[in-house]
């Protein structure tokens, strides 16, 4: 147990020896909360990150398209698509990351965001070879949703899945500002903390022990996601194989954007670097052009959607000092010198995060896939009925519209009585991704009646 005098000496070199100014009038077991919770910061870590993040250029508008040989696309060829499968599939571990997953989006099986991707990953595992193949799922999760979230699961049974497979760890936490570069006290007791974004995640993987459990298992590739994707096709060995066969040690999916002037982030190159670029930052007339086949130039629109090598992985702690952390001025509430609670009305200081796309640029190797929106694009975003769509409503409907596609691509149909939309939706424990549906050759659906659930079964709504 640290002891006060080394707590102290520590923080004074580092310049926030102010973190103990309460320590004499706190209670013993406030004092032992306070020494706790100082004792571990990796004080030259933080403030090397908030001198790179103040003290970074402005961002150069060199910006380019990503190279033919780094780019490829699902939409077209079948072949390429399903030599890429086979890559991706010869029995390789695989690896997936990222958590709102307990969220209900009201499908007729009222499966949740996680068990869907639970129920693809276990699918994906039977159906690679006949062998047992283990895909470990490492779920990333807040201090404040992991007892909840890993509740979730031993209540849901790991939705079939082993228990040893599936790995929890929490995303890290950066102390807030002020503008100077001391850390703000939220009490006398506690450093005011937020979470360092989603590319905090490259950090959380060293610490929280994800890449020594790569390691032990021998997972060479892993393919992370966005929790909040209800279309996700987790893990896909599409994308895995193509990644592979680009001998690539960071990849990232991509779709086309729905128009030039889409408000998302463009994959592309900035300096010559892979890169996500803003739409605010690409000018309008460069976001409208393109080439001579008439596609729009800057297409690749992001979606949080990437492969990397376990090796890469390990290579990121070695550059992360390289980083720039993205700059957020915020209200930050705090305790003044006196020990007064302040409550700002306005901008007191600084909160720094990273993105998960940040690392683009110290690839040696990167490859970009383009696939298509309503097969691998729904995030769930918006409160139910909201205008602005990416809500449950549109995860539900584009989740059933895609099993429609899945029987009508086998020879099936799906009707409705009414002419509305179908209701219709078919387990992921059926089929992953529209194969094994033989037996609807032929067959019609009627809508809203029936929902596949089991191999075996096709079960009505009212049964479930």
């Amino acid at each position: 147990m640290a002891s006060y005098e080394q707590v102290k000496q520590k923080l004074t070199e580092h310049g926030q020896g102010h973190l103990l100014d309460f320590y004499d009038s706190l209670d013993a077991e406030k004092k032992q909360i306070l020494l706790n919770n100082v004792k571990d910061l990796n004080l030259a870590r933080i403030n090397q990150i908030f001198k790179t993040a103040t003290s970074a250029k402005p961002s150069s508008k060199n910006v380019s398209p990503l190279p033919k040989d780094a780019f490829d696309s699902t939409l077209y060829d079948a072949h390429k698509t399903k030599s890429w499968y086979d890559k991706g599939g010869q029995g390789t571990r695989l690896g997936s990351s990222d958590p709102k997953g307990c969220y209900n989006i009201q499908l007729p099986s009222g499966k949740s965001l996680f068990q869907l991707q639970g129920e693809r990953i276990l699918k994906l595992a039977q159906k690679l070879t006949s062998e047992k193949v283990v895909i470990p799922w490492y779920v990333m999760t807040s201090g404040p949703t992991r007892a909840a979230t890993e509740a979730f699961f031993i209540s849901h049974n790991y939705f079939g899945l082993e228990k040893s497979n599936v790995f929890f760890f929490n995303q890290g936490v950066l102390p807030a500002f002020t503008f100077e570069g001391k850390i703000f006290l939220e009490s006398k007791e506690s450093p005011a903390f937020s979470p360092d974004g989603n590319g905090g995640i490259y950090a959380a993987l060293k610490s929280e022990g994800v890449i020594a459990d790569l390691e032990k298992r021998k997972i060479p590739y892993i393919h992370a996601y966005c929790v909040d994707n209800c279309l996700v096709k987790v893990p896909d060995p599409v994308f895995v194989g193509y990644c592979v066969e680009k001998n690539a040690d960071c990849g990232a999916k991509s779709i086309p954007k729905k128009n030039p002037d889409e408000a998302v982030g463009v994959i592309c190159l900035r300096d010559g670097k892979p890169s996500v670029v803003e739409y605010s930052e690409i000018d309008p007339e460069m976001s409208r052009s393109r080439d001579a086949s008439g596609a729009l130039i800057y297409n690749a629109a992001n979606i949080a959607n990437h492969f990397y090598t376990t090796e890469f992985l390990k290579k990121i702690e070695k550059f992360e000092h390289l980083l720039e952390y993205h700059i957020a001025k915020k209200k930050i509430k705090h305790i003044n010198a006196e020990g007064v609670e302040i409550k700002p009305e306005s901008s007191n200081g600084i909160k720094l995060e990273l993105f998960i796309f940040d690392v683009f640029p110290f690839t040696e190797r990167f490859a970009v896939l383009e696939c298509a929106r309503k097969d691998e694009f729904s995030p769930l975003k918006n409160a139910p009925g909201s205008k602005d769509g990416d809500s449950p409503d549109t995860s539900r409907a584009d989740i059933m519209a895609q099993h429609v596609r899945f029987i009508e691509a086998a020879g099936g149909k799906v009707v409705s009585e009414d002419g509305s939309a179908p209701v219709f939706e078919i387990s992921p424990l059926v089929s992953f991704a529209g194969e094994g549906l033989e037996a609807a050759k032929g067959k019609t659906y009627k809508s809203p009646k029936y929902v596949i659930i089991n191999h075996r079964l096709i079960k009505t709504v009212a049964d479930l």
